[in-house]
Parts: C-alpha cells; sequence; structure tokens
C-alpha cells in the first residue's frame, strides 16, 4: 500500500468511508472512532507532520496498540498493528461499561501529530487470547493496567490479541462463569495461541483442584485445535527485610501452595510451552530493589493509592517487554511477528 505518495495532498478532515469489505480511511488529529462491527482490524497508519513530534496510537478500552515513534519535522513513516474490535471493550464482565461501537482510536504520545489511518478488516488474522486476571486485563479506567492491554505494541500487523482476562478471576470462577472460558473456547480456531495465566485469585484453591481446572482449560484450548500456553504470574511487590520478595510476592496461596511452581511442573506434564513471568518479573523487581521498582505498580504519589499488585501503565509495558521476550526464547510461532 502506497501510502506516503498521498500523504502531501492530504486534507486534514475526516475522509468518507470505502466499502464495508475495503479500509476505511480517516485523518485523525486526536481521536477518531470507525463504525465497524466486531472482529479483528488491520490499521495502517502515517505518522508525522510539518514538525518533530511523537505519535502513538491506544485503541478501545485503553490497550495500547503503539508506543509512540519519534519522527522529524516533514518526516512520515508507516506502521501497521492488528486489533480486536469487541462489546464490552473491556473486561469480559462488562463491569466497567460496554464502551463505544466501533473502533475508537486515540493519539497518545508527548507531541502527536496528525495521523492518517486506514481500517481493513482481517477475519481470517491468527489470534492470540489471553485468559487471565486483574494483572492482565484491559482496564478501561485509570489507574490500573493489565500486562496484555500493552501485549499489541509489541506486534507488526498480522495477530490480533484479544484479551479476555477478568478481575478476580481464579481457575474455579474462570470454568464456572458463562461470560469467561465458555465464551472464549467456541472463539478459538485451529492455529490460535492461548495464553493461559491464573493465579493471583486462587488463594484458597487446593493444589488438587487447581492443577483440575488447569487441565480442564488446557483440554478446552486443544480440543478447538488451539495452542495452549501457560504463563507464570507476575510477583507482588512484596518485599521482605533481606530485600527479597516475600512468599506472598511470589504467588504462595494461603494454603501454603506455590502456585508458579505448580504451573511449571503442569506445563512440564503437558508437554506445552511455558513463558516464566514469575521469574523474570522477580529478577525484576530485586535488581531493582524495593524503592526503585514501586513505579512499576500504582503509588500513592502518582496514582492515589499504593498498590503491589496492579501495573502502572509503566509497569504493563515492562511486564509486556518480559512476556515478549520469553516467547522469543520459547520459540512460539507467533514470535516471528514481534516488532524487531
Amino acid at each position: 500500500m502506497k501510502i506516503l505518495a498521498v500523504v502531501a495532498a492530504l486534507a486534514l478532515s475526516a475522509l468518507p468511508a470505502a466499502a464495508d469489505a475495503g479500509p476505511r480511511w480517516s485523518v485523525c488529529a486526536g481521536s477518531c472512532s470507525f463504525d465497524v462491527p466486531a472482529g479483528d482490524y488491520r490499521i495502517d497508519v502515517v505518522l508525522g507532520g510539518r514538525d518533530a513530534g511523537a505519535t502513538g496510537l491506544d485503541v478501545e478500552a485503553r490497550r495500547i496498540a503503539l508506543a509512540p515513534v519519534a519522527t522529524r519535522a516533514g518526516q512520515y513513516v508507516e506502521r501497521s498493528v492488528t486489533v480486536e474490535v469487541r462489546t464490552p471493550e473491556g473486561m469480559p464482565s462488562g463491569e466497567d461499561g460496554p464502551g463505544t461501537p466501533g473502533l475508537q482510536v486515540r493519539l497518545t504520545g508527548p507531541a502527536p501529530q496528525p495521523v492518517r489511518i486506514a481500517v481493513t478488516p482481517e477475519p481470517k488474522a491468527p489470534r492470540v487470547f489471553v485468559i487471565s486476571d486483574s494483572t492482565a486485563a484491559d482496564w478501561t479506567n485509570l489507574p490500573k493496567n493489565g500486562w496484555a492491554q500493552a501485549l499489541p505494541e509489541f506486534f507488526r500487523a498480522g495477530p490480533s490479541v484479544r484479551n479476555y482476562a477478568q478481575s478476580g478471576a481464579s481457575t474455579v470462577s474462570y470454568l464456572d462463569d458463562p461470560r469467561y472460558f465458555a465464551r472464549v473456547r467456541p472463539m478459538i480456531r485451529r492455529g490460535d495461541t492461548v495464553l493461559i495465566q491464573l493465579a493471583h485469585n486462587d488463594k484458597q484453591t487446593t493444589e488438587e483442584v487447581y492443577r483440575a481446572n488447569l487441565a480442564t482449560l488446557i483440554a478446552g484450548v486443544r480440543d478447538q485445535g488451539g495452542m495452549p500456553v501457560i504463563v507464570t504470574p507476575p510477583v507482588r511487590h512484596r518485599f521482605g527485610a533481606d530485600g527479597k520478595l516475600t512468599p506472598l510476592g511470589l504467588v504462595v496461596n494461603n494454603l501454603g501452595v506455590d502456585l508458579p511452581a505448580v504451573l511449571r511442573d503442569v506445563a512440564r506434564q503437558q508437554k506445552i510451552p511455558l513463558l516464566d513471568l514469575t521469574a523474570r518479573s522477580r529478577i525484576l523487581l530485586e535488581s531493582l530493589g524495593e524503592a526503585e521498582s514501586w513505579p512499576l505498580y500504582l503509588t500513592l504519589a502518582h496514582d492515589g493509592v499504593d498498590d503491589a499488585t496492579h501495573l502502572s501503565r509503566y509497569g504493563a509495558e515492562q511486564f509486556a517487554t518480559l512476556v515478549t521476550r520469553a516467547m522469543i526464547e520459547a520459540r512460539l510461532p507467533l514470535a516471528r511477528f514481534l516488532r524487531p
């Protein structure tokens, strides 16, 4: 698509929508909306303008589709990403509202420039499903952020990140509530990747039940032809006097079950890929130290609350970075779509 050739003639006003099967074009100077039904869409953008700037994109429920890209005065660059449009926009419970119909796009960055955007349906896009809890969820409202909310920014056009993480979800509730796995499972197509990270809310779940629930989730994904991938949970910001994370920080539950250790063992027994976010986030926090690692989470000074579990936007991006590095080391097929 030769986008740059038409930039000089571009008028800064919305353009008529193309036919439903083709791309819809618009110019976005702050935020814009595309009247499209639920599904997966490729977004092609031209970033830049007369002045120097740094422009990124958030879509739908504050999902980070593109980290800010710096451009010199008069420079234009192209970027592409694939995203999902759904109702509700955020968590599958809809507890934070249904959102706005269609695809919502907002410019981000310290000096965003007007952007020309094309939105094209991608019904056959490979998908990355996320089955998780609040630590990965799409949070519609500030200040909380989930690491999977930042995951789309790490992929070029191709896979659509379908984040169905739910605040408060455990392996028990994700299976029992019809809004969660019962909804996600029929969507999974052959070749789709399904990231399973449930642990933080399994506080009273016995090891036997936990293992059985994980086996049910894994079997459900496989029955649909999807590829299950185990992700161990991000650590909590809970330090001991020795400068190391406590058992609570390492997501050992109230019954003494080391949930990340169980996840590692289940992945080994089931012969499925493991992304060890617990180990990677532990190394990150302990290397930074208790004080220097607080900006990864919500703080009283910045967010009005000290929260040792939920992530800041910065923390979500850092933890998503850890997940993508693990994808590369695990040689997941979808890793070929990661931005260099």
